[in-house]
């Protein structure tokens, strides 16, 4: 099987991180773009080498798939470690193994503590668990990588605990872009679900309160299924089993064919493949369909369990994402959760950069009256709008620091200056993920800075200075304007230089030159554009 671009780029840059020395690193790609397929090459690459490879994973489904796409993309065959199978004196140089069993001492002890060279963790964000970290201390000295299709800032944050790095990452937004994923449409339904009384437990509201708070708005959110999403493959996530099943009843009632399947269903395999084969055209479940469990006709995703968590809103919505023949979109039905003190997970933060964009966006898609039509919005579209606004929202606060900045006589350039010149997110809302990105910039990376023409004194820390220099290089790669050029034109007015070419810049900075250091009367610097 040939592997797409980002999936080649992502195999490479995990082992280039290994051979730097570093031994536990990170792989985010989000659901729909073979993560399963991306480590079963990798995995053929190291078992060539002759290393034993261990694939590890909390739930059957998972080990069964990830041993299924092995077989299908290398031709290689694995060894199980589950429940009463073992892969104790197996001649397979990859075994698949469940954590839960992998945990028990008895089978560690089974194998020697350098019998795998390298751990693959399915799913790593759970990896923090003490079910994890037990089968990982006993096998210390192998290389991990941990491959998640859900990292938030703050997940990054936490799984930085053990992680020492993100090897890799393809965002939602750029796989939309290049067509590896479906666009997404939300509509935001002016329907006010009162989430104040519910409390909240291990970060996030009560599964069973918000069950309760839910109840009363069943018949008025199926309404609205039937005026909005009745011709589409729909998956409806709800907080409990019992209001799953309500729901379900309910949306039959108003002339859907939908069906619920939970963890307790003898007959869950059998109604997936009728829900595959256009049986029900809804499906109902209690957070049941998050991982592990793909239907790329699915066009339609309801998420009614509101929620704090990125990680998990990103899970559910991913169920829609994936191409397939005929579709042309995922539609997202987002409600106006009523709360009075936490900010709830919407479809804007599938594809915004950061929090505050986020905002934007959602205020702007909530802009509607009830009494008006509906209006589906193209998320990649609201996104560009918002950040749009953001960013002069930025400039506009911090007008006085940026005059300042652009007066100042010292040869190197202020980092903010740049960043808010270039429109860059990542800077901008830049925070450090692992150990070593904590640390202070070393000599070397204030040395690069410097010569690219930065002011490095204001550099927190050495992650900071590490995206600070690889932003800078791929400029200087793409032919964009340098720090230098952005300070001294916009010393003179000019607006965003940062997203200038750097030719168009020169040529502008010789005319200034030629005309005895002023600006040409046929100049006006704020309306320039730099193309």
């Amino acid at each position: 099987m040939e592997l797409r671009p980002y999936q080649n780029e992502a195999n490479d840059r995990i082992q280039e991180e290994w051979a730097s020395g570093v031994k536990k690193t990170l792989l985010v790609l989000p659901t729909g773009l073979g993560k399963t397929v991306t480590f079963s090459d990798l995995t053929k690459q190291l078992v060539s080498k002759g290393e034993r490879v261990l694939i590890m994973a909390h739930r059957g489904e998972l080990l069964d798939q990830a041993a299924d796409k092995l077989f299908k993309v290398t031709g290689l065959k694995a060894a199980v470690e589950k429940a009463d199978q073992t892969a104790k004196n197996s001649f397979y140089s990859v075994t698949v193994g469940s954590v839960q069993t992998l945990m028990r001492e008895k089978r560690l002890q089974d194998f020697p503590q350098d019998y795998y060279d390298t751990i693959i963790v399915d799913e790593a964000h759970h990896i923090l668990a003490s079910s994890y970290q037990k089968v990982l201390e006993y096998f210390s000295e192998a290389k991990v990588l941990g491959v998640t299709a859900t990292a938030d800032r703050t997940d990054k944050k936490n799984l930085g605990e053990f992680f020492e790095s993100l090897a890799y990452e393809y965002t939602l937004p750029d796989a939309i872009k290049n067509k590896y994923l479906s666009p997404m449409k939300a509509m935001t339904i002016p329907l006010k679900i009162d989430l104040s009384g519910v409390s909240m437990s291990a970060g996030d509201f009560k599964a069973s309160e918000v069950g309760s708070a839910l109840d009363p708005y069943l018949y008025q959110i199926a309404d609205e299924m039937v005026k909005n999403c009745s011709n589409r493959k729909t998956v409806v996530f709800l907080p409990l089993v019992a209001t799953s099943k309500k729901f379900r009843d309910i949306l039959n009632e108003k002339g859907f064919r939908a069906a619920e399947v939970n963890g307790d269903s003898k007959d869950r395999a059998e109604i997936l493949e009728d829900f595959d084969n256009g049986k029900y055209n809804v499906l109902c479940n209690s957070m049941l369909l998050t991982e592990g469990w793909d239907s790329p006709e699915v066009d339609c995703v309801i998420m009614l369990r509101p929620t704090k968590s990125r990680p998990l809103y990103v899970q559910c919505i991913g169920r829609g994402l994936r191409l397939a023949e005929g579709k042309e979109d995922c539609l997202i039905l987002d409600f106006l959760w009523h709360t009075e003190r936490h900010e709830l997970v919407h479809p804007a933060h599938l594809i915004a950069k950061d929090d505050e964009i986020a905002k934007k966006m959602t205020e702007k898609m909530a802009e509607v009256e009830e009494d008006d039509q509906l209006q589906l919005f193209d998320l990649e579209e609201v996104a560009k709008e918002a950040e749009s606004e953001v960013v002069q929202d930025r400039e506009n606060s911090l007008a006085e620091k940026l005059a300042t900045m652009k007066k100042r006589k010292r040869k190197l350039v202020d980092p903010l200056q740049f960043e808010l010149s270039i429109q860059s997110e990542d800077l901008i809302n830049y925070a450090p993920s692992f150990g070593w990105e904590m640390a202070p910039a070393s000599d070397k990376q204030i040395a690069a800075l410097e010569k690219f023409g930065i002011f490095p004194e204001e550099i927190e820390n050495s992650g900071k200075a590490k995206v600070l220099l690889d932003k800078l290089n791929k400029r200087k790669m793409s032919g964009l304007t340098t720090p230098k050029q952005i300070r001294f034109l916009e010393s003179r007015g000019f607006q965003h230089v940062g997203t200038w070419e750097f030719n168009k810049a020169r040529g502008l900075i010789d005319r200034i030159a030629g005309n005895g250091w002023r600006i040409p009367v046929d100049i006006n610097p704020k309306e320039y554009k730099g193309v």
